[in-house]
């Protein structure tokens, strides 16, 4: 029987998460589905995919909770706060990434066109091809005006900053060398909340 015991999981009878609404941010839930809104704009993701329920209580705090969980359906608690956190905190401040070009010998040569909303990435270890990065909707890049060989992506959700952050990284990947040596490329430098903390 200890056998059996070890084999399943202890299940947890209930785990929850509450947090907090700040002012100037309405909060709204239909089927798991969040919608936040906020002085910057209006956020919505769906939590349907998780099994865990999520409701408002009286003093206007959002709590989330399991009954009867296993150990990963406890820890996407702690998942889906975060997710509303940076909703919140979207809709309030938002996000900036900030990214530095690096090169040896040939400059990277980055033009920002179409109302802030696509990169275009030219000489890129002398080559010819221009890389054409769209951001996502909702992202915008600027070339930083105090620092050298810096752009900086803004935008309310995270993971479409991210994401275009990403996409722009990848663009710039040496192929067909010792990655060791040639150290050419853009990468994140700094990850920042509007306005900070």
């Amino acid at each position: 029987s200890s056998a059996r015991e070890a084999r399943t999981a202890m299940r947890q009878i209930q785990k929850s998460q509450t947090i907090s609404v700040p002012e100037g941010v309405t909060l709204d839930l239909k089927a798991r589905v969040v919608t936040v809104k906020g002085p910057r704009g209006t956020l919505v993701k769906s939590f349907k995919h998780c099994p865990i329920d999520i409701y408002k209580l009286e003093d206007g705090k959002v709590k989330v909770e399991k009954w009867f969980g296993n150990t990963k359906q406890g820890a996407s608690i702690r998942t889906v706060c975060s997710h509303m956190t940076n909703m919140i905190i979207g809709v309030t401040k938002g996000f900036e990434y900030k990214m530095r070009f690096v090169y040896a010998h040939f400059p990277i040569n980055v033009a920002i066109t179409e109302k802030d909303t696509v990169v275009e990435i030219r000489n890129f270890l002398g080559e010819k091809i221009v890389r054409r990065i769209q951001a996502h909707e909702g992202v915008t890049v600027k070339r930083s005006a105090d620092v050298k060989d810096e752009i900086a992506l803004y935008g309310n959700d995270i993971e479409k900053v991210s994401l275009t952050a990403a996409l722009i990284n990848q663009a710039c990947h040496v192929k067909n060398k010792d990655i060791r040596k040639f150290l050419d490329g853009i990468y994140i430098s700094e990850r920042n909340i509007i306005g900070g903390k």
